[in-house]
């Protein structure tokens, strides 16, 4: 039986909600001299349908979390439901409702497509025919194809059919889009929107900040095995103080060695920070600092060499948060 617990509407009532995993003071030590701490004290309430991401840099614990509520690795210590189960007493109920695509996954390179397929159908009391996979990750003119003689964005859908052939109601997936070429990327998101409108529940690790945005109701922001911010990607971003980021560079060397503090004053200004040479303004009124920045900038002489407004993003919260850019790289050292 899936646990339920109390969530606050915007509103402010109250509604019960049921979680597809659970998991408090979750830690994983592994032994070394000294011992390391990959994971230090997360929680985690997910509902049921939800799309949720655990995004962190190399070395954050992202992978060791997972695996943990995947049924992979022991924790040192801490709890965890996965839909109301706990591991130790009923992995086999667990493993037929849940579906894992793991950061890197092999097959036998000749094997076809289908054969893949129908094997891990195999491996279920129930679940979805492989021809309706195939075509759920559109490898229909690949069905028939050794696994060998498949590209790299064709394996990775692939690897995601083998964990939809069970029909999971909680869908796992570790980085599913890290290496990929931009069409194939897109091609995996659509995947995942269409587990969001069956109203499966899918956990997401990725490297990429506006995937993320894109695809997710709420992200955990993990660093050093902590979990560091919690929420939607709209409240997080909102906890900047600001919707945009100007970003711009000028032609003498002394505007970057200017207090921080001396930019901020500018009006709609809520936060400023150096990086790579750049001065980063967080600011609610793009409109309103503008000219306000070039009148400053003119007293003084000064004349813009770039500028840049976007709109603030994830990666602009990990920043707040730990003063250094969030840089995606291949595999997650754990």
């Amino acid at each position: 039986m899936v646990p339920e617990t109390m969530a606050r509407d915007p509103d402010g009532g109250q509604r019960m909600m049921s979680l597809a995993i659970r998991c408090s003071d979750l830690r994983k030590t592994y032994p070394g001299k000294p011992p390391v701490e990959a994971v230090r004290g997360i929680d985690l309430a997910i509902e049921e349908g939800e799309c949720f991401a655990v995004l962190g840099p190399n070395g954050a614990g992202k992978t060791t979390t997972i695996e943990i509520l995947e049924g992979l690795l022991e924790p040192t210590s801490g709890d965890v439901e996965v839909l109301g189960m706990r591991w130790r007493h009923s992995a086999a109920a667990i493993r037929e409702r849940i579906g894992i695509s793991l950061q890197e996954t092999r097959f036998s390179d000749k094997l076809t497509v289908r054969e893949i397929l129908t094997l891990f159908r195999s491996f279920y009391r129930s679940g979805l025919a492989p021809e309706e996979v195939i075509a759920r990750v559109s490898l229909e003119d690949r069905a028939d194809t050794w696994v060998k003689n498949l590209s790299g964005g064709q394996k990775q859908r692939l690897a995601v059919a083998t964990a939809l052939v069970g029909d999971p109601v909680l869908m796992f997936l570790d980085e599913p889009t890290t290496g990929l070429d931009p069409h194939s990327r897109r091609q995996l998101a659509q995947i995942i929107l269409d587990c969001r409108r069956h109203g499966r529940t899918t956990l997401l690790t990725t490297h990429y900040m506006e995937e993320a945005e894109r695809l997710c109701d709420r992200v955990a922001i993990v660093d050093h095995g902590r979990i560091i911010a919690l929420g939607s990607p709209r409240e997080l971003i909102a906890r900047l103080g600001g919707d945009h980021v100007v970003e711009f560079s000028v032609q003498s060397p002394e505007a970057v060695q200017l207090p921080a503090e001396w930019w901020s004053g500018l009006p709609a200004v809520t936060g400023c920070r150096y990086e790579d040479g750049l001065v980063h303004l967080s600011v609610t009124e793009p409109h309103v600092v503008l000219p306000a920045l070039l009148e400053w900038l003119a007293a003084r002489q000064w004349h813009l060499a770039s500028l840049t407004i976007r709109q603030a993003s994830l990666d602009d919260v990990f920043i707040s948060l730990t003063g250094r850019p969030f840089e995606p790289r291949e595999a997650e050292s754990r």
